[in-house]
C-alpha cells in the first residue's frame, strides 16, 4: 500500500493533499470572464454560448451542439426529445453515477439493468442481446417487455471514466429491436471509439462539465445531435418555451429553464483551448501508472481494444473487497484521495425492484475498482 501512496506523492511531485481530480485553468478563462461581465450578458443569452456551442459540434464532429445548465439536464433533455414517457423502461448499466437513473426518472420512465464488460466498464451488447431475447418481443414495431408488459423505448450506454463501450455493437443491437440509443457521454470528452467520437453514434447525446471533469464550467452540460428538428426542438424546451417576440412573453409548453449562462461559457471556451493539451497530459500519466502497476499485484485499466480514450478517472483494479476497502483506508488517511467505483444502482433503495440480468460483471468491478488521482499535471 505505502509503495502506491509513495509513488502517486512522486507522481504529483507533493507531499500535501492530492485530490481526485482538480480543474485546470491555464488559459483565457479569466479574460474570456471579465469580457462577458463587462458586455452584462451574463445569463443564458450572449456570444460565448453559441461559440461554445459551435466549437463543440465542431470538435466531436456533430452537427448540433445544445448547452445545459448541467449534464444531467442534457441527459433527461435528450430522454424526452427521444420520446420516452411515463412508464416506458430504459435499458442502462447498474455501473454508473447516480444522474444517468435520476434522468430517467424524472420522466418517471423505469430503469431496467443489464451487465456491464470488465474490458470497457461500459454496458455489455452481449448482456444486452441476451437480456432482450430472452425477456423481450417485437410488437407492431415496438419492443415489449414481456415480463413487465411495458415498452422498452431506449438504452443509455455510459462511457465509465472516459473509455468507450462497444457503442458500434449496441447500436445495431438497438436498431434490430427499435430501440432508440441515447449515449451518456458525460465522462468521455476526447474518447474516441474506432475514429469516430463518443456521443455521436446515437440519435442524440449528452455531456457533462461539472466541476471534477476534463474541462469545466463548475457544472454545465451540452446535448449533440444531427438531427435539425431535435436540435431546435432541445433549444425551444431547454429555454422554457419560449416563442421569439421582441417583447411578449408567450410560451407554447411546459418545459425547462436549462440553458448554459454565458459566464459558464466563457469558462467552457477556454477550457476548450486547452482541450487537446490535457488530453496529451493524461495520457501520458496513464503510461506512467501502466508502467508503474505492471511491476505490482494490482491491475491498471487501460483503454479498450478500438478506443482512444481520454483517461479522465485513471482506474486500479485489486484482487478482492478485502484488499480494496484496505487501500482506500490508508490512501485517504495519508492525504492521497481515492474512491471507490459507484454503488450498484440496482443496490439503491429507490432502484431495488427493478428488473436487472444476474449483473456478475458489474458486481465483481463494484468489489474491486479504485480511482486514483487523475488531475492533469501542470
Amino acid at each position: 500500500m505505502k509503495n502506491i501512496i509513495d509513488f502517486i506523492k512522486q507522481t504529483f511531485k507533493t507531499e500535501e493533499f492530492i485530490p481526485l481530480h482538480e480543474p485546470r485553468f491555464i488559459g483565457n478563462e479569466k479574460k474570456y470572464l471579465n469580457e462577458c461581465i463587462d458586455s452584462t450578458f451574463v445569463s443564458s443569452v450572449g456570444k460565448y454560448v453559441d461559440r461554445f456551442e459551435k466549437d463543440f459540434a465542431s470538435y466531436v464532429g456533430a452537427k448540433y451542439a445544445i448547452a445545459t445548465v448541467n449534464g444531467t439536464a442534457a441527459l433527461h433533455i435528450s430522454l424526452i426529445l427521444s420520446n420516452v414517457q411515463r412508464d416506458d423502461e430504459v435499458i442502462t448499466q447498474p455501473l454508473t453515477f447516480i444522474a444517468t437513473c435520476n434522468a430517467i426518472s424524472y420522466i418517471g420512465a423505469k430503469p431496467v439493468f443489464v451487465d456491464v464488460d470488465l474490458d470497457t466498464l461500459g454496458l455489455s451488447p452481449k448482456s444486452l442481446k441476451n437480456f432482450l431475447e430472452t425477456n423481450c418481443e417485437i410488437i407492431e414495431n415496438i419492443c415489449i417487455n414481456k415480463i413487465t408488459k411495458r415498452q422498452i423505448k431506449a438504452c443509455v450506454p455510459m462511457h465509465t471514466f472516459g473509455h468507450p463501450c462497444k457503442i458500434d455493437e449496441i447500436k445495431n443491437i438497438c436498431d434490430r429491436w427499435k430501440i432508440t440509443l441515447v449515449e451518456d457521454a458525460a465522462e468521455s470528452l476526447g474518447s474516441f471509439y474506432k475514429d469516430k467520437h463518443t456521443g455521436t453514434f446515437g440519435k442524440i447525446g449528452a455531456f457533462s462539465f461539472n466541476g471534477n471533469k476534463i474541462i469545466t464550467s463548475g457544472g454545465g452540460g451540452v446535448i449533440v445531435t444531427d438531427d435539425e428538428g431535435l436540435a431546435k426542438r432541445a433549444k425551444h424546451i431547454t429555454t422554457t418555451a419560449k416563442i421569439p417576440h421582441p417583447y411578449e412573453y408567450v410560451h407554447d409548453e411546459t418545459a425547462y429553464n436549462y440553458r448554459l449562462p454565458n459566464l459558464n461559457a466563457a469558462l467552457l471556451v477556454a477550457q476548450m483551448e486547452n482541450l487537446d493539451k490535457f488530453l496529451a497530459n493524461k495520457r501520458e500519466l496513464a503510461t506512467i501508472y501502466k508502467d508503474f502497476f505492471e511491476t505490482k499485484n494490482v491491475k491498471f485499466v487501460e483503454e479498450p481494444q478500438n478506443s482512444n480514450s481520454n483517461y479522465w478517472l485513471q482506474a486500479i483494479i485489486f484482487d478482492d473487497v478485502k484488499q480494496r476497502d484496505e487501500f482506500l483506508e490508508f490512501s485517504n488517511k495519508n492525504k492521497v484521495m481515492t474512491r471507490p467505483i459507484w454503488k450498484l444502482m440496482n443496490e439503491l433503495e429507490m432502484y431495488k425492484n427493478c428488473q436487472k440480468d444476474d449483473l456478475k460483471n458489474a458486481k465483481y468491478l463494484e468489489e474491486r475498482v479504485v480511482n486514483i488521482p487523475s488531475s492533469v499535471i501542470l
